[in-house]
């Protein structure tokens, strides 16, 4: 199958609405007593929360995860690989990255926690920088189980997304119907939602690959689009699910902590749309300039969605704590006309940092070649690659719940358990075939392989090629 571009600019621009919506909620105010602050704009205007119906973007990862992901699997399995290894080849090319950024970020808090460092700030800042994590977990887990899920799909097709939605969906109105308790049981049976709602979305990316969705022109994803978007209305409009698409503190009910009925309503309707604009999104793709900027967001996905709040930081230090930034009443009209210039000058100093970069991106594409799992990887060097994604899933849900620096402490446990999963991961190096199939993706986005046959990893991250996926 030829690389489908459109999966790429679905994930390039999935990553840019990310970034974009992180930067506009993110609001500073700088209190007489020089200390900064950070609003939660959600909760602090709750006008905003309708924003979200077009930042909460995430459905387009997954979908693009599932369609490449399923892909990628089968070229593999044809070839000989084992589950295990693909899920270790793909889990180390994610988690390198991950585990290089943590451990930046995690030695500037062992730094700055001993010198005195405002345990608030600190908490804040580790905050700021681990806000994106919820993702990587629920991604990681749903790799891990590809093999599976596509078996079911190969079985049943269509049918499995749908059963799993309706368990979903169940799972969603037990929650709302009895929230309010915030029993260790409530919160457990609707931990599955995170895969549920999203394997739904991953799912139907298999479908999709397949032309299941799209094989009678736009019927289905119309379909998709108006039920999703039916449904969404009634659950938030008589209730009892809010609008918001983010999590906001203090509300009984949310849409994301766990992944609400609600949410999984508006993922199918978003899913819907995508495709029934797909035909029209390739026509513009097949422009030049069009295609290469996709290439090149693509290209730096990860480290987007790594780094991002980084330029935030350095604006906060060089402008707020300086008093030279203008400071006008939070959620003013004044305000608003702020957000244009700081989201001009966050998309500069982050331009900077991605271009600085580059030589550790270049760096962890080269220790990745030496590390990665065989894809015929034999049973009795698994264990490490489902220990290692374990202990690599529970450390990075820590970070993602609490931050880098909760209470303003090192959050040693979870620094080591990073550690010691991506170790384990990178170890199966020998236990496998040295010369096994290896369906790697090359390159540096967030999603997966669409190649036809084995990809190359680790080439420059300005050159054609897939993310280290995440999206």
């Amino acid at each position: 199958m030829s690389r489908d571009r459109y999966v790429d600019f679905l994930r390039a621009w999935a990553i840019l609405l990310v970034v974009l919506g992180h930067w506009l909620i993110t609001g500073l105010v700088r209190h007489p007593d020089g200390t900064l602050t950070a609003p939660e704009m959600l909760l602090a205007l709750p006008w905003t929360q309708w924003l979200t119906l077009g930042f909460q973007i995430m459905p387009l990862f997954f979908l693009a995860g599932g369609h490449a992901a399923g892909g990628s699997w089968a070229r593999s399995r044809e070839a000989g690989a084992s589950a295990a290894g693909w899920v270790g080849q793909r889990a180390v090319r994610l988690l390198l990255p991950t585990a290089a950024y943590s451990g930046l970020v995690l030695l500037a808090v062992g730094v700055c926690a001993p010198l005195g460092v405002d345990p608030a700030t600190l908490a804040l800042v580790g905050w700021a920088m681990a806000m994106q994590f919820w993702f990587l977990p629920v991604y990681l887990l749903l790799s891990a189980l590809t093999p599976t899920l596509y078996a079911l799909h190969e079985r049943w097709g269509p049918r499995v997304p749908v059963v799993m939605g309706i368990v979903g969906f169940g799972v969603g109105v037990f929650v709302a119907a009895v929230g309010s308790s915030r029993s260790v049981l409530v919160e457990a049976v609707g931990a599955v939602n995170y895969l549920l709602v999203w394997g739904v979305v991953y799912q139907l990316g298999f479908c999709w690959r397949e032309g299941l969705l799209t094989g009678r022109g736009w019927r289905a994803p119309a379909a998709l689009a108006l039920g999703g978007g039916a449904v969404f209305a009634a659950l938030v409009g008589p209730g009892p699910f809010p609008v918001g698409l983010i999590l906001v503190t203090g509300q009984e009910l949310s849409n994301t902590d766990p992944p609400s009925a609600a949410l999984l309503a508006w993922a199918v309707a978003q899913v819907g749309v995508a495709l029934w604009i797909a035909p029209a999104v390739r026509r513009a793709l097949e422009r030049e300039r069009a295609e290469r900027a996709v290439r090149v967001l693509g290209a730096g996905s990860m480290t987007l969605y790594l780094w991002h709040m980084l330029p935030v930081l350095i604006i906060a230090a060089a402008f707020y704590l300086t008093g030279l930034a203008p400071e006008p009443r939070y959620g003013s009209a004044g305000w608003w006309a702020w957000r244009v210039p700081w989201l001009l000058v966050l998309g500069t100093v982050l331009a900077g940092a991605v271009r600085a970069l580059r030589p550790l991106e270049r760096r962890l594409a080269s220790v990745e070649r030496a590390v990665r799992p065989d894809a015929g990887l034999r049973e009795a060097a698994a264990w490490r690659v489902w220990a290692g994604l374990g202990v690599s899933v529970c450390a990075l849900t820590y970070f993602a719940g609490h931050g880098f620096a909760p209470g303003g402490a090192f959050p040693a446990p979870a620094a080591v358990g990073l550690g010691a999963g991506t170790a384990l991961l990178a170890l199966p190096r020998r236990g496998g075939d040295p010369h096994g199939v290896d369906d790697t993706e090359g390159g540096k986005d967030l999603g997966g392989d669409e190649r036809e046959g084995p990809g190359d990893i680790g080439h420059d991250p300005g050159d054609d090629g897939e993310l280290q996926r995440v999206v």
